[in-house]
Parts: structure tokens; sequence; C-alpha cells
């Protein structure tokens, strides 16, 4: 009789249930794809709705199209345009706006998708700029010093308005918003 170790065979390709017999892009929802010329018109429009004084309507247009099929320069040409309008509404507007988009139809997964534009705006204001490397300076201390004093290219006031986005978000939503965020394998 032969001498088989019984550790060493693999189990779960022969379980019809197991991860191994099926193909993990079933997991992934499928998406269009989005050209960046169809992303530009979007945001042509809606900074038209911005410059007309709607802001909660050019709010809700940029989130009930986030371009889950468009390639790096479509995604950052749309999270400019949410990063744009979220910085021209008045902190006082951000209860009220958050509050009708949650109580309308889709509303939940319309601030799911502004859970995901704060926190992809917010990894990108912490990434340094190849201009901010360009213009370090060496410093007698040791220390280099990227941005001149008194800020730099406004990124931390883009930073603090996204964290205030994300206060207000997360008191209206809960924190599910973040779980399902966190969770969802389409990104913008």
């Amino acid at each position: 009789m032969t001498n088989i170790n019984w550790r060493t065979i693999n189990i779960d390709l022969l379980d019809p249930e197991s991860p191994a017999n099926f193909s993990t892009a079933t997991l992934s929802p499928a998406v269009s794809s989005v050209s960046a010329s169809e992303v530009q018109s979007l945001s042509s429009q809606i900074k038209q709705l911005l410059r007309g004084g709607d802001s909660e309507g050019a709010l809700r247009g940029a989130l009930e199209n986030p371009p889950y099929g468009g390639d790096t320069a479509a995604k950052e040409v749309h999270l400019a345009t949410v990063v744009e309008i979220l910085q021209s509404i008045k902190q006082s507007e951000m209860s009220p706006i958050l509050s009708r988009i949650y109580g309308s139809d889709g509303g939940v997964e319309v601030l799911d998708v502004l859970m995901k534009y704060l926190y992809k705006g917010m990894s990108h204001s912490s990434q340094p700029s190849s201009a901010s490397i360009r213009s370090m300076s060496p410093q007698p201390t040791g220390f280099s010093q990227i941005h001149s004093r008194g800020g730099g290219e406004g990124g931390g006031q883009a930073m603090s308005v996204l964290l205030s986005w994300h206060e207000k978000l997360v008191e209206i939503a809960g924190p599910g918003s973040i779980v399902r965020v966190l969770s969802d394998r389409r990104t913008v």
C-alpha cells in the first residue's frame, strides 16, 4: 500500500462551495466605462449649476454620477469638481443640505459617495506634490522646509473643509456610512 500524507491534500479543492472554485472577479460589481471627455462635460454642467447658485443641485449632480469606470484622469477631474463644490458651500448650509439629501430617495447611497470623495480628497491633500518637493529648502537645523510660513498652496484649508464635511456627514448618516465606504469595491 502506498504511503499518503493526508495532511498535504487541499480539501478546499474538493468542496464545491470553496472560494478556490469560483472566480473572485464575480465579487466586483460591473461598472460601465466612462471617458475623460464625458466627465469633463459633466463637470462643466455641474459648475454651471454652482455658478447659478444651486449648490445643492450641483452637489447632488456630482454625487449621483460618480465615474466608477473612468480612468485616473477622469476620476481626478471629478474629484476636483466635488472638492470645489464642497469648498463653495458655507458651513452653516452643510447640515441642512446633508439632511435633505439623506431624506430623499437614494440619499444614503449619495452620502456614501460623498464619503468616498471626502476620503479620496484627504488622501490627495496629504501627499506632497512634485512642485512642493522641488521648492523644498534645506534649513541650517537639518530639517527641510517644504512650504513657506503662513501656509502653502491652500492644502490645509482644503483639508479643514473636508474634515468639516466629514464631521457633519457622520452626524447625519451615522458611522455605517464609513463601513459601507470601506467595504465597497467601487472606487472614485
